[in-house]
């Protein structure tokens, strides 16, 4: 069955990827969040031309194949732009064969533990602390992600003293019986980054995420090295063989893949299996309420190196006003600190047609 048609639904925020097969079967999926505008654009330049006339069952080769013919522009782009082929590719699968993604990559439906993870730094301890606390009593969450350090911030803090402040204050406030887990964004030289680590590892906290810059490898593996917490990292690259690099030097203790920076499911399965063959567990990214948590809910729901929990955002329309209106039904319903993976076939979601309306839109096309 031959892809006929794709088509993209957009804005500067978010785009959705319509596969339709030469029987009129569709299939939805997501390229990545920010500037998915410029991503459309790519997709149609050089996306799409690759992939119209090709069997619905050559994924694999197609996201193998377009990067070799588009080799020339190895670049994030390019792979951001993929991934709404690939998800479209496999929505399209399973509604033909009326199983969930989850099915179809040998899983099975049913509930994840969810961390809350919160994207913000112009939070005071005391203001995570009353929020953490209110999604606790609420829904259920017995573990939080909080960010320290500042954004790639060369060893500052996002205001002196915050990070010193916030883990003790935290900590404090939900007790032990709570996991934590932190965010650096790049923030640390090695030296620094033990010294924080050291302060985590004294307050519980279970999982220290992309501590260093996240391009030098032989720098978070130095703090991977010195500490007993869990270091990870992983979310930006789509690069295979910067992937078994980063495996085989063990600079990570876990591995967190987005699937859709690195272009789709395909591929980060292909990730997902070079971490079990190293013994790595794959707790992927998952930082906003597009679609790409709910693919990862799928993801995790079927693989055998699964970490403890999924990365559930929770920032509202105050911080991410483009996730409002997107589906026809909310997806990421919480309960007892769980999300759950339905039945449904395929992602077992729909685009908002209201949404659809006020979107930009592109199509490429077999002739006739």
């Amino acid at each position: 069955m031959k892809i006929r048609k794709l088509e993209t639904f957009t804005n500067e925020y978010v785009g959705f990827v319509r596969l339709t097969a030469e029987n009129g079967s569709t299939g939805w999926g997501q390229m990545s969040t920010y500037n998915s505008d410029i991503t459309a654009a790519v997709f149609h330049r050089q996306i799409a031309p690759w992939a119209l006339g090709r069997s619905v069952m050559d994924l694999d080769a197609l996201v193998r194949e377009i990067p070799e013919r588009e080799h020339k522009f190895a670049c994030s782009y390019l792979y951001r732009a993929m991934s709404g082929l690939d998800t479209a590719v496999w929505d399209l699968r399973g509604r033909l064969e009326e199983k969930p993604v989850a099915a179809l990559i040998g899983g099975t439906p049913g509930m994840l533990r969810a961390y809350a993870s919160s994207m913000r730094r112009d939070i005071t301890p005391e203001g995570e602390v009353e929020r953490f606390l209110r999604l606790r009593d609420a829904h259920g969450f017995d573990a939080f992600k909080f960010r320290i350090g500042s954004e790639c911030g060369l060893d500052r803090d996002e205001w002196e003293g915050r990070t010193e402040a916030i883990v003790p204050t935290i900590r404090k406030a939900l007790g032990f019986d709570v996991a934590l887990l932190v965010d650096a964004n790049s923030c640390y030289s090695p030296a620094r980054a033990i010294e924080v680590g050291r302060m985590l590892e004294q307050n519980g906290v279970a999982h220290f995420e992309e501590p260093c810059p996240y391009w030098e490898m032989e720098q978070t593996r130095e703090v991977t090295q010195a500490l007993t917490l869990d270091v990870t990292g992983g979310e930006q690259d789509y690069d295979m063989q910067h992937w078994q690099r980063m495996i085989a030097m063990r600079a990570v203790d876990i591995i967190q893949p987005d699937v859709l920076y690195l272009g789709g499911m395909a591929r980060t399965l292909q990730v997902v299996r070079m971490g079990e063959a190293a013994g790595l567990p794959c707790t992927p990214h998952a930082a906003n309420l597009g679609l790409v948590t709910l693919f990862t809910m799928h993801l995790l729901r079927a693989i055998p190196n699964a970490g403890k929990y999924l990365e559930f955002s929770i920032e509202g329309p105050d911080y991410y006003p483009w996730q409002e209106g997107l589906f026809t039904e909310n997806p990421y319903e919480v309960t007892a600190g769980m999300v759950t993976v339905t039945d449904r076939p395929g992602w077992g979601i729909e685009i908002s047609p209201e949404w659809l309306a006020k979107s930009s839109y592109q199509k490429s096309e077999l002739a006739a």
